[in-house]
């Protein structure tokens, strides 16, 4: 008989007897690989944190209690086990649950984040606002390893260390083997320390050793550090007793004998404390034990094997960039790359594996990453820094203040451009064309296919300056690549087609569907030119206000925000050049956060395929008098939510 179909919710956990947990445990963990089998998500790290999940819902009072999960894409069993059971099927999928915590979701999420080291930050806030209003329920946060390398991680832990209020942590390590000292013993230890009758003992002893006259405050110090040299003998505690907390573990996070009784002792504890917990990623599934990379975030498979369910028939953009970034990098040794954790997801397995001396993986420290690379570059090796675009919304500062105001040639390659499909609202790259473009120094380009990318490449290394090349998720259109890369002219667009009525300018994947739309206009009878701007910064002003004056509608296309990206930046150009005889429209992603859902399903709502750039530009001929040649309108596309009043996904 299925345990997990009766457990609705925590108070439903709670009436179960700890020896069914290891049985639930496997059920969470059948649901998990099934729902991911289907339709991709996270699934390594979900698969090691089920037993933590169970235990700190059967120990916590939640919601009233609060759990933070950094990153929160490993909240899968949280999900399971606060009321979302019979919507799991609908993971990641369009309308349905989210893959990550989402505040909007359900009154157990906390905290909505899809990127690491946000959660101590987040949580101590919480912790705060309870001290404020006077209250007294709990705060956790799960904080994976690997934001651990995140500078925000420390920041906060630095903090809350240093204002010493109740506030535990726990510290999911699942990158280490466990070693001897995660068995009994340190079980045994870790309970323990975490014990009432030792914390009393501790706070006794300091407070004897304090009276005693003169040398009291010395005394304390001693007895405080001899504690710490024993513990640092057994533990690896010593970095957080620094920052200020009582530092428990390394426990086995799979051992509920374990874990129960000393997350028991350890929500008793004042002030700040770190419990260090040891897991397994991808436990329970063979597959994903093997390559806990690959099954970090992964697309469908199938179950039996683990193999994808279907292989993409031809390269992505983000393959082909760091295949040509491997062959540039053969003829200029003093090209090296960097990555933010995110190695094999940005392509850098093949650059690593035939030049593991010139790769930097700096853990989840995007910041340090853009600073590490101006660093490099003020001495005359070129830096390229391959990192999502949602990712490098983190270094915006570094990117301005560290490489562009030193005009250094750092070239940073923008994965994952635009819409990205399942992971929704905390991934979209939609923000990169609008943050980008208006920093002095930089260039930003974006390819129309696999073979203008190549090229952009060349022309990223070549560049004595900060530049972007932007490409999406997904698989490159097939066409025809020239047999080496070469040297675009900065700022230089292409006329692809001419025309006299519609002039569409678009920017990287949307070329090709402008094409398409431009085509089907002029069947229609409206010339229709088409413009491949190449570069959002800077553009070719010449080229653009050229055909602009040939045409009454100028409609500029972009997977980008509308506000402040590259529609704007053509609007400022029409406008210096003195062109204010056309009717124009921008087409591109509203001014809301864009909803989970398949790529190609976005772009139909958004209107960023061949069928609704056609439709657009109809509307807006129709729309317009004949009289009204001259008006300048700047009409914008989709301006009302989809959803009605609310705003997000």
């Amino acid at each position: 008989m299925s345990i997990l179909k009766n457990v609705h919710s925590p108070a439903d956990l709670k009436r179960l007897s700890p020896e069914q947990f290891p049985a639930l445990s496997q059920e969470i963990r059948e649901q998990i690989i099934s729902a991911v089998s289907a339709v991709g998500g996270h699934l390594a790290s979900n698969l090691g944190v089920v037993e933590l999940t169970v235990a700190l819902h059967y120990l916590l009072d939640t919601p009233t209690d609060k759990i933070v999960w950094d990153t929160s894409n490993q909240s899968y069993a949280h999900k399971l086990l606060t009321g979302r059971r019979e919507q799991f099927h609908t993971l990641r999928q369009y309308g349905g649950l989210s893959g990550f915590c989402k505040r909007e979701e359900s009154e157990y999420d906390t905290f909505n984040a899809g990127h690491a080291g946000t959660g101590v930050s987040a949580a101590f806030g919480m912790v705060g606002a309870r001290e404020q209003l006077g209250q007294k329920h709990k705060v956790v946060c799960v904080v994976g390893d690997g934001a651990m390398t995140a500078g925000m991680t420390l920041e906060g832990l630095h903090h809350a260390g240093g204002l010493g209020k109740d506030f535990l942590v726990i510290l999911n390590d699942n990158q280490m083997s466990i070693s001897k000292n995660v068995g009994a013993i340190s079980a045994y230890l870790s309970r323990t320390i975490t014990g009432e009758f030792y914390g009393k003992m501790r706070e006794e002893t300091g407070q004897l050793l304090g009276k005693i006259p003169h040398i009291g405050p010395d005394m304390q110090k001693l007895a405080r550090r001899a504690e710490e040299l024993a513990k640092g003998a057994i533990l690896p505690g010593l970095l957080f007793e620094e920052l200020g907390f009582q530092y428990s573990g390394p426990i086995d996070g799979h051992n509920f004998e374990h874990l129960l009784p000393t997350i028991e002792n350890v929500l008793k504890m004042r002030g700040p404390v770190l419990l260090h917990i040891i897991t397994k990623k991808g436990l329970g599934y063979e597959p994903a034990m093997k390559n806990p990379v690959w099954f970090h975030a992964c697309p469908p498979f199938v179950r039996e094997t683990g193999v994808p369910a279907k292989k993409a028939a031809r390269p992505s953009y983000t393959a082909i960039a760091m295949d040509t970034l491997v062959k540039l990098a053969r003829e200029d040794k003093r090209i090296v790359a960097i990555t933010a954790a995110m190695c094999e997801g940005t392509g850098l397995t093949a650059f690593e594996k035939e030049f593991p001396d010139r790769i930097y993986d700096v853990g989840i420290a995007e910041q340090h990453a853009v600073t590490f690379a101006a660093g490099l570059a003020t001495q005359g090796v070129k830096p390229v820094v391959a990192m999502y675009a949602t990712f490098l919304q983190r270094a915006y500062d570094q990117v301005v203040h560290d490489v562009a105001t030193q005009n250094l040639p750092v070239v940073f390659c923008i994965d994952r451009g635009g819409l990205v499909a399942e992971d929704g609202t905390t991934h979209h790259g939609a923000f990169d064309y609008a943050y980008l473009r208006h920093v002095p120094n930089m260039v930003v380009m974006a390819p129309k296919d696999e073979n203008e990318l190549q090229h952009m490449m060349k022309t990223a290394v070549q560049h004595n300056g900060p530049i972007s090349v932007r490409y999406p998720r997904g698989v490159s259109l097939g066409v025809t690549m020239d047999a080496a890369p070469q040297v675009l002219p900065i700022g230089k667009g292409e006329l692809i087609k001419d025309g006299t009525d519609v002039a569409i300018i678009a920017i990287g994947v949307s070329v090709w569907q402008a094409h398409q739309a431009a085509e089907r206009l002029g069947q229609e009878g409206v010339s229709t030119a088409v413009v491949n701007a190449r570069f959002a910064k800077p553009l070719d002003h010449k080229l653009i206000a050229d055909v602009a004056k040939r045409v009454r509608y100028v409609v500029t296309v972009e997977e980008g925000c509308r506000m402040g990206g590259f529609g704007s930046a053509v609007l400022e150009t029409l406008s210096e050049s003195g062109v204010n005889d056309v009717t124009t429209k921008i087409i591109g992603l509203p001014d809301w956060y864009i909803e989970q859902g398949p790529q190609d399903l976005l772009r139909e709502r958004y209107g960023l395929t061949a069928e609704g750039i056609y439709q657009s530009v109809k509307e807006l001929i129709g729309s317009t008098p004949a009289t009204a040649k001259g008006r300048f309108t700047g009409v914008a596309s989709g301006s009302h939510h989809p959803l009605g009043d609310e705003q997000g996904s």
